[in-house]
């Protein structure tokens, strides 16, 4: 079976735990994640997981499936690259001294869509937000020029493309139920 690069997204209550739960379910499978990103959702105490890993199908649904069955995970979703806009967020600290004795650098950063957050007489942040190969051939391009000093990106985010789909509807009737439990 083919191996493809998918995004799992997950909702779970927001308890402490969870993260070690939702990997695990990987990890029993000895599935490498390759990026996690974890924040609060739109509804009060739910987080989201956004997890991307090669695998093959038939496995991430499995996987997936099995997610759902825990009692703390509200809904769990796998996606292929086509289906999401995904975003990442890179920061690259390079050598203010390199970059002011070499011109190529501010044109790779204009070049880039990049953007100087810092600057000072030691190092100069630049940020890039886009897909993983516009962050990494920027990274790489930085490496040419023998300026960097520090290299950070982000784990992905991810929202659908399907403009018919709400991932939040079911959280929401799963919060509305959550809370009249709670006021009984």
């Amino acid at each position: 079976m083919e191996k493809k690069l998918y995004t799992v997204i997950v909702y779970s209550e927001n308890i402490a735990g969870m993260l070690n739960h939702v990997t695990t379910e990987f990890t029993r499978r000895q599935m490498n994640i390759e990026t996690l990103n974890v924040s609060s959702s739109n509804i009060e105490g739910v987080h989201r997981y956004t997890i991307s890993l090669w695998t093959t199908e038939w496995l991430i649904e499995r996987v997936t499936k099995r997610l759902e069955k825990k009692i703390d995970i509200l809904r769990a979703y796998y996606f292929t690259d086509n289906e999401i806009f995904i975003q990442e967020v890179a920061l690259y600290k390079l050598s203010t001294p390199r970059l002011l004795e070499n011109k190529q650098i501010s044109k790779i950063i204009r070049h880039n869509n990049a953007r100087v957050i810092e600057v000072n007489s030691t190092y100069t942040v630049v940020e890039k937000t886009g897909k993983t190969d516009a962050v990494m051939s920027l990274y790489k391009e930085f490496v040419a020029e023998q300026c960097v000093l520090q290299f950070v990106k982000s784990g992905r985010v991810a929202i659908t493309r399907d403009a018919n789909v709400n991932l939040s509807d079911h959280l929401f009737d799963e919060d509305a139920k959550r809370k009249s439990i709670n006021n009984k």
